[in-house]
């Protein structure tokens, strides 16, 4: 898929997933808004694809977690005509035992995963209608399915861009919009070792560079996938989990406890 006169506008753009899916984007033509936190990346990557590709990068220097920051990328969402594709990649990891974390690595991780990623929809999303056409991009986590100790509160956020894209994919289908939810495993970014489990202590097998994630994700993306799991071989696995969990959720629908519970 090209573009022409189009924009795409990136959270988290200043290195990794983020940073990949700008230089991605622009090869296809699209015009850049670029947000992060970090001034001197951003401008370094600006100037990057600006002189490889032709096209014009517009910096958004904002962190997320602060309101006037978060507004400001929610004004430019609403009213700049030209963007096209909004790619909702900006996260957090803090991984740790619930009990020997700080609230506030728990809130961070709240406020930037969730409330970030569902204001910027919001903001953007009536635009998209009003039009019929567009293009969400949601970054989730393989552990937006699967929790483990110390993952807790990321698994929580994750589970719900998941669930949030699910649900905002079905009042979509009649629609011109459209919702991809991407579900990377272990990626090769700095989120690691800000998490606090270095990226060096992990499988080396296990992890996928960032060229090869996003490169995956956008085959997907092309192929109008709604869930793009870009490690799983085995397509029939997610969808043997769906059907699971379609079957788990029409069995609550009964007015009446479980017989093993005794009661009458």
């Amino acid at each position: 898929m090209t573009a022409s006169k189009k924009t795409a506008l990136v959270t988290g753009a200043s290195s990794g997933i983020g940073a990949v899916y700008a230089d991605r984007l622009a090869a296809r033509g699209y015009d850049l808004i670029l947000v992060a936190r970090r001034a001197d990346r951003l401008s370094a990557l600006s100037q990057k694809l600006s002189e490889a590709y032709g096209v014009k990068v517009r910096q958004l220097v904002a962190d997320l977690a602060k309101e006037v920051d978060l507004a400001k990328v929610e004004d430019v969402l609403a009213n700049d005509s030209s963007v096209t594709l909004l790619v909702n990649n900006a996260g957090l990891a803090r991984l740790s035992p619930l009990a020997k974390t700080p609230v506030s690595d728990s809130m961070a991780q709240l406020n930037l995963n969730i409330t970030a990623l569902t204001r910027l929809t919001h903001a953007v999303l009536p635009r998209f209608l009003a039009g019929n056409e567009g293009d969400i991009i949601n970054v989730a986590s393989v552990l937006s399915v699967h929790a483990w100790e110390g993952s807790a509160v990321y698994s929580g956020t994750k589970a719900y861009v998941l669930t949030f894209s699910r649900g905002l994919q079905d009042e979509l289908k009649n629609t011109g919009v459209r919702l991809q939810v991407v579900l990377p495993a272990t990626t090769a970014t700095e989120i690691w070792d800000e998490s606090g489990i270095p990226l060096s202590t992990l499988r080396q097998e296990s992890v996928m560079s960032t060229e090869n994630m996003v490169d995956a994700a956008l085959v997907g993306f092309d192929r109008g996938e709604k869930l793009t799991w870009p490690s799983v071989a085995d397509e029939s696995l997610w969808e043997q989990y769906d059907a699971a969990r379609a079957a788990l959720f029409a069995a609550t629908q009964t007015g009446t406890p479980a017989p093993r519970y005794g009661i009458a």
